[in-house]
């Protein structure tokens, strides 16, 4: 016998394995000498009220053999003699592309600026510690992405693209932990994906495909309106019956190389602000509605998503929570010397002290519009990236970065000493009007404000902002057609992903990797059926 119930259960039952199967036996009447198997396959905390419950859903198998929980296979064809498709990227829409294209029987060849996870981790040292950013392989570039070290946080809105099930499958066929198949908001952790992205990059190899680490391309292959291939920094050609390009928001390079080749490119909103960290344990107080005791041993560390709109010369924009990291560090993202850019991270048990989220407001053509007659289509980019400079140079040319107590800022005083915080390279304690502009200052505080009257506890001098949250997403759009997902101008160039502007986080990011294979295989490698 099968049955599916849910529960609203306290937290000591739903994030323990033993208590909950014992809690679904007794709540079902299952007879005690029946062989009985319980699968939670849905969990999400309700804190709303001020005893917190935890809504459940789970499998009952008595006297059954349990179904499989997975349907994915690792199970690939040999490619090694195929139609190769080129894949400029290892982050999540490349990679997943390439698995895909390994399903359809055609070779992918990534090709990525950066080293692989392992080597990696040398780079991220040598930022937190010596101030030395490899502009190649960094927080943003190299195997895996910039996600590889940022929380590997799961969740997306955009479902409808693409099937989000089966990308939280093909992750925990790669070694990722089940529960990302439970928790209405999934992650991986940084501390486990780098063995999961190991393993895809295994799949692919071991199938035939091909990867090439520390490959930085330099030039694209055209003739006519068509993309043949593209160039390394070796000088070699690398060709292929398509090229997808899948490198990322930071890739200034390249944008500046399609607009230099005059390929089609956009300028495109983004977002902009800081990030704010506070003790973890204060807003566990204000989620979980505490007194003066921890959240304990079963409750995760809380969360928060947090939304105002604030105006400034008569229009009103957003401001809003981006990548909140419970029990999380902050880290320094820049992708060349001479900028300052922080991101957000988490282990997979979210146990550090500390709780850190950008706080970013919409930026438009009002903040950036000055930048368009000088550089066109790249003017958000530089408009980002002269705030980033100027973060840096506040902060004194290193990685360290400019920060101030939340309260502070709020009143306008240079706080005279910060915080603890998790930001290994440390931070100067400066008036972050001095880096920010004007418009987005003016918003993040009355957005802080509103936050205060939203979260109470939340504003407070134990709180500091850091600066600056800039690589929220692409600041330049490629392109490309609907239905096709081909580049408008440029035929069998397939701009994918979140630094193409159609993705915004690891999953839709790769269901979006998904998607253009799909749509190569049948345009350009003679494939009928991508029905996946």
């Amino acid at each position: 016998m099968k049955k599916v119930s849910q529960y609203v259960v306290p937290p000591h039952v739903a994030f323990d394995e033993d208590n909950f199967k014992s809690y679904v036996i007794k709540k079902e009447k299952v007879d005690r000498e029946a062989n009985a198997t319980v699968r939670m396959t849905r969990r999400s905390v309700d804190a709303r009220k001020k005893k917190v419950k935890v809504n459940v859903e789970a499998e009952i198998f008595v006297d059954e053999s349990p179904t499989l929980n997975i349907s994915y296979k690792k199970d690939y064809p040999n490619v090694s003699d195929a139609k190769r498709v080129v894949i400029v990227g290892a982050g999540p829409a490349g990679l997943f592309a390439a698995l895909r294209f390994l399903e359809l029987g055609i070779k992918p060849i990534i090709i990525e600026r950066g080293n692989d996870v392992q080597k990696r981790r040398r780079d991220l040292a040598n930022i937190n510690k010596k101030n030395i950013v490899n502009e190649d392989s960094n927080y943003c570039f190299g195997e895996g992405g910039a996600g590889t070290y940022s929380d590997g946080k799961l969740y997306t809105r955009s479902k409808k693209r693409g099937d989000f099930r089966r990308i939280c499958e093909i992750f925990v066929a790669h070694s990722a932990s089940e529960e990302i198949l439970i928790d209405a908001h999934p992650h991986i952790g940084t501390n486990k994906l780098p063995k999961v992205i190991a393993e895809m990059r295994q799949s692919i190899l071991d199938a035939g495909g091909e990867v090439h680490f520390e490959t930085r391309v330099e030039d694209f292959i055209i003739s006519g309106n068509e993309i043949k291939g593209v160039v390394t920094q070796q000088g070699d050609k690398i060709e292929g019956e398509a090229v997808l390009l899948a490198t990322g928001h930071s890739a200034r390079d390249i944008f500046r190389l399609l607009q230099k080749k005059e390929v089609e490119i956009e300028r495109k909103p983004f977002a902009l602000g800081v990030r704010i960290e506070h003790p973890q344990g204060l807003i566990d107080k204000i989620q979980y509605h505490l007194d003066d005791r921890d959240r304990g041993e079963y409750l995760p560390a809380a969360a928060y998503s947090l939304v105002s709109q604030v105006g400034y010369k008569g229009q009103k924009k957003g401001v809003f929570s981006f990548c909140m990291c419970p029990g999380g560090f902050i880290v320094p993202s820049a992708t060349a010397p001479g900028e300052v850019v922080v991101n957000g991270m988490s282990p997979s048990r979210r146990d550090s002290q500390f709780s850190n989220s950008g706080i970013v407001v919409s930026v438009d053509d009002d903040e950036f519009g000055p930048y368009i007659k000088k550089y066109g289509e790249l003017a958000a980019m530089e408009f980002q990236a002269e705030v980033e400079r100027k973060a840096c140079e506040v902060a004194g040319g290193t990685q360290v970065a400019p920060a101030q107590r939340l309260g502070d800022f709020i009143n306008g005083k240079v706080s005279n000493d910060l915080n603890e915080t998790s930001y290994q390279p440390g931070l100067l304690s400066v008036d972050m009007r001095e880096v920010l502009p004007q418009a987005i200052a003016h918003r993040l505080k009355f957005g802080f404000k509103d936050f205060g009257k939203k979260m109470r506890g939340y504003l407070t001098n134990e709180a500091q902002i850091v600066g600056v949250e800039s690589r929220t997403s692409s600041p330049v759009r490629i392109p490309r057609e609907k239905e096709t997902c081909e580049h408008t101008q440029i035929k069998r160039l397939f701009p994918c992903g979140e630094g193409a502007g159609y993705a915004g986080g690891i999953a839709s990011a790769a269901m979006d990797g998904e998607l253009c294979a799909n749509r190569i295989a049948t345009l350009y490698c003679g494939v009928k059926e991508t029905s996946k």
